[in-house]
């Protein structure tokens, strides 16, 4: 007999799908080795083009976070099934027509139900230990699914990366990094803001022709007809005000290497919104980025755009204490 490959080692990976109104979505569950039925996990990607491994276009790299964390769950004897937003994927082109006008947070609440009954359904997991592990944006969008009362409810969550503050203001604190470093940034970010403030009385955004080319991307990209009503919707969202409505056990993990949402600034509120109870916890891993990597540099040396940038190189690997923490607290679940 040969050994098994370390790719074999997790299970076994088939190609599932499901309807969703004019749509489908698809994606990829993982079954563990033995005869189960096993607890099982459903990643929920963040935000942008990010696909079921948690690869965007916008960014280099192949080396997606979630089908890292498929196969270390696997490998722990837990199932999992992750899946591409319908504005994601190999099949977006064909379903973008589709969605314009109709992507919203329910929408995305649609798209994690249809993944929780598609695993809930299958004969070797165990639909009574199923867990939703967000990163980013998706965290709002798998505690908005616990919290709409579902036919199969969730046993817990895991959120990774979740804004504590709302979006816009997590998007902004960003910026305002970035332009405290050039000449005129503060100006320019009073442009910035203006425009935001005109997206959000549903007023024509019309970003300042001084703005860096990059800002006025993005403020376009808000008000495209495929993005709202979402856009709207996401930018005053934070995971903080869901999460006090939230009763099952809760997993809160922000590295202390995220460049994209802060440990402190978003992890006290919170902290603040889970005062007091025992179910909640919280870990802040020393060198984890944002898609829960590992960063061994000083988080001062850390450039946003640099980390970015590297977040899926074929060397980047999960962080080893983000790995133990969400596998310990699912052994204590499950």
């Amino acid at each position: 007999m040969g050994t098994m490959t370390a790719r074999e080692s997790f299970g076994e990976s088939a190609e599932v799908s499901w309807p969703l109104g004019p749509t489908t979505v698809y994606g990829t569950l993982v079954t563990p080795r033995g005869p189960g039925p096993s607890p099982a996990v459903i990643l929920v990607a963040g935000s942008g083009p990010t696909d079921r491994d948690w690869n965007s276009p916008l960014l280099p790299g192949s080396n997606g976070s979630a089908r890292l964390l498929a196969e270390a769950l696997g490998r722990a004897g837990i199932a999992s099934l992750r899946y591409d937003k319908r504005a994601s994927g190999p099949h977006v082109r064909e379903t973008i027509p589709l969605l314009i006008g109709k992507i919203s947070m329910q929408s995305h609440v649609d798209e994690l139900a249809g993944a929780v009954h598609t695993l809930a359904a299958h004969q070797r997991v165990r639909a009574d230990r199923l867990f939703a592990l967000g990163n980013s944006e998706g965290t709002l969008h798998a505690l908005n699914y616990q919290l709409h009362r579902p036919a199969i409810p969730l046993a817990g969550l895991i959120l990774t990366g979740p804004p504590g503050r709302a979006v816009g203001a997590v998007a902004r604190s960003q910026l305002a990094a970035q332009a405290a470093a050039i000449p005129n940034g503060m100006a320019l970010l009073d442009l910035y803001d203006a425009a935001i403030a005109r997206f959000l009385a549903r007023e024509p955004i019309n970003p300042d022709p001084a703005l860096p080319d990059g800002v006025k991307l993005l403020l376009q990209s808000l008000e495209t007809p495929a993005n709202l009503p979402f856009a709207r919707e996401l930018w005053t969202a934070d995971a903080a005000t869901l999460l006090c409505d939230v009763s099952v056990p809760v997993l809160v993990i922000i590295g202390k290497k995220d460049v994209q949402v802060d440990w402190q600034a978003d992890g006290e509120p919170l902290q603040r919104s889970a005062a007091g109870r025992k179910d909640v916890t919280f870990v802040f891993p020393d060198s984890a980025n944002h898609v829960l990597k590992h960063e061994p540099r000083p988080r001062s040396e850390l450039d946003q755009a640099e980390v970015m940038s590297g977040y899926n190189a074929p060397d980047a690997h999960l962080d080893p204490e983000v790995e133990a923490d969400i596998l310990g607290w699912l052994a204590a679940h499950t």
